[in-house]
């Protein structure tokens, strides 16, 4: 993650893969407040104004407009005027660094879930999102929270059953995201799901909608992808050995041509 973000963990010892990170765990971060550090941030957030925890882990790109969530949509940018959401946007941008995400089917959900992916080993990538700091009247702790902005589905998330995709920045749109300098209208035209020809999934075990299975075996595919990746060809050949010649011997006598074989 430094390497691809060309930043550096304050606590590397906290970074522990984790293949299952659900509401309410902590997860990677960069914030815009210190956009040179790795930080870990809960997933989901509380405005400060609410007077318990209230978990906001999705946020709408168009706010209460597009229902249907059709992807030909292109209207209001609904974000931009939702109590909880409409000062972050503005102020309060973060990436949230991933490999891949786990959704499934809507109405089935994590029962049928399948990983989706970049390819072309494009990962870790940055999903768009926003944060918020919520004082905890109980313990008096400040707690950042994040959540991550999505966009209708696109063709292959689609296929997969969800409705919903979260977007996922251009590398070169990155920096942009994080900069408080960068004109909001430039902001909301990056609130488009990814394009779905750089995207793959798979089927997994449901064994993953556990909050406490946390084994990366959980991410081997059950099933075949939706686009295949690889091209096969079969092919056989035959060839005659003499009495003692096998394969390894050949490949001995190439690597030693001065070397006889007894049964050259």
């Amino acid at each position: 993650m430094e390497k691809r973000f060309n930043d550096s963990a304050k606590t590397p010892e906290l970074f522990a893969p984790d293949p299952n990170i659900g509401v309410g765990s902590m997860a990677p971060v960069i914030l815009d407040r210190e956009p040179g550090a790795l930080v870990l941030a809960r997933f989901g957030f509380s405005p400060p104004w609410a007077r318990k925890k209230m978990h906001l882990f999705n946020a709408r790109a168009e706010g209460d407009y597009n229902p249907a969530n059709d992807p030909l949509y292109r209207g209001a940018r609904g974000i931009l005027d939702k109590p909880a959401f409409r000062k972050p946007i503005r102020t309060q941008r973060c990436l949230v660094v991933a490999d891949a995400i786990i959704e499934g089917p809507t109405g089935e959900g994590l029962s049928k879930p399948w990983l989706i992916y970049l390819g072309q080993e494009e990962r870790p990538f940055a999903m768009a999102a926003i944060w918020e700091n919520w004082t905890d009247p109980a313990t008096g702790l400040d707690v950042t929270g994040f959540a991550i902005i999505t966009a209708p589905a696109n063709d292959l998330v689609r296929r997969v059953g969800h409705d919903r995709c979260p977007v996922i920045l251009e590398k070169d749109e990155e920096q942009a995201w994080l900069s408080t300098q960068t004109p909001l209208h430039d902001i909301t035209a990056m609130l488009r799901s990814p394009d779905s020809e750089r995207m793959n999934a798979y089927p997994i075990s449901p064994e993953i909608k556990k909050p406490t299975s946390h084994s990366i075996a959980l991410l081997q595919p059950t099933g075949e992808r939706l686009r295949p990746e690889y091209t096969f060809e079969i092919s056989s050949h035959l060839q005659r050995y003499g009495m003692g010649e096998t394969r390894s011997k050949e490949k001995r006598n190439k690597d030693n041509p001065d070397q006889l074989s007894l049964f050259a």
